[in-house]
């Protein structure tokens, strides 16, 4: 605090750890209370702030309040490799902002048809062969040959 009564020392460890000798020794020395707090690896990534791989503030420090549950499906959903490195936030964890947008792809994802599905085009019938669920469009392969790419509003 301010006022120098009180010190808060953040902490990671992947073990629980026992400073209560520490904390004493430290009191005694500095003359105030001394508190030490373990905080996991996202808290720490909160704290420390930094850049995010789109090249943004971190979303845990920007404004996301508590943290949400993230799992590998919202990545699938979101059509996003499944490498390690490119869903993985600087804290290790798979990225917050998977969990963020994960609402809205799954609402931009209901207009769309289903990869695999025949529809009817004006360039003919055919398979949906690839969703871009952010532009609403689709590819599809045509039962006379070749591709096309059409917006959802087309179909």
């Amino acid at each position: 605090l301010l006022d120098r009564s009180k010190a808060l020392f953040y902490f990671t460890s992947e073990k629980r750890v026992d400073f209560r000798e520490l904390v004493r020794d430290l009191a005694a020395e500095f003359r105030m209370r001394i508190e030490m707090r373990q905080i996991g690896v996202r808290d720490e990534a909160k704290m420390v702030c930094g850049l995010g791989s789109c090249g943004r503030e971190l979303c845990c420090a920007k404004f996301m309040n508590r943290f949400e549950l993230v799992s590998v499906k919202m990545a699938k959903e979101q059509n996003l490799a499944l490498n390690p490195a490119k869903i993985s936030g600087i804290c290790g964890r798979l990225m917050c902002c998977l969990a963020y947008e994960y609402p809205t792809y799954l609402e931009l994802k209901r207009d769309l048809p289903k990869v695999g599905k025949h529809i009817t085009t004006r360039s003919g019938k055919g398979k949906v062969i690839r969703q871009n669920v952010l532009s609403q469009t689709v590819t599809v392969e045509l039962e006379e040959g070749g591709e096309i790419t059409i917006h959802a509003s087309e179909i």
